[in-house]
């Protein structure tokens, strides 16, 4: 592992499979999103969690399984809500997010981090975040995000003039 340095955390060349998951994280001192993945075990992961939770910083994760198909899990949270999207690049990109699980009335807003910037999200995809963090472990222990609730496609934005 080589250590990158516009993040300096270490990045992965090689993905190994198995008790390990690959990821990117909002950063603890700088509280930016780095993009630098970086390769560990699932218990690096949910210390990275942690700290943000218990520092009251706001957050974003995106996780993937090394050999483990074409999907990514991210997690924006802010405060005690969570948002948590499914990207799956192949054969086609596609995105979706997860339906919520009620603790937000549907026809009222959250914002949380997507990335570096606060993105407006309506109560029916807003999670409680430990309920939104069990997906994001459910995930990493099986490789596999369908299973894990009622995923939603996101439509890509209108492109042009506005009306």
């Amino acid at each position: 592992m080589r250590r990158d340095a516009s993040c300096g955390r270490r990045r992965c060349d090689l993905y190994t499979p198995a008790m390990h998951v690959v990821w990117s994280a909002t950063e603890l001192g700088s509280r930016r999103f780095c993009p630098t993945p970086v390769r560990s075990e699932p218990a690096e992961l949910e210390d990275r969690f942690r700290r943000l939770r218990r520092r009251r910083i706001r957050g974003y994760v995106e996780v993937e399984i090394p050999g483990g198909g074409s999907s990514r899990v991210t997690i924006g949270f802010r405060g005690e809500y969570a948002v948590v999207h499914m990207v799956v690049t192949a054969p086609v990109p596609r995105f979706f997010v997860l339906g919520g699980d009620g603790s937000v009335p549907a026809d009222a807003y959250v914002k949380v981090p997507v990335r570096d910037e606060l993105a407006r999200f309506t109560g029916d995809v807003v999670l409680e975040v430990h309920r939104a963090w069990d997906v994001v472990q459910a995930f990493t222990r099986t490789g596999q995000a369908g299973d894990l609730g009622e995923w939603r496609p996101l439509q890509p934005e209108p492109t042009g003039a506005e009306t």
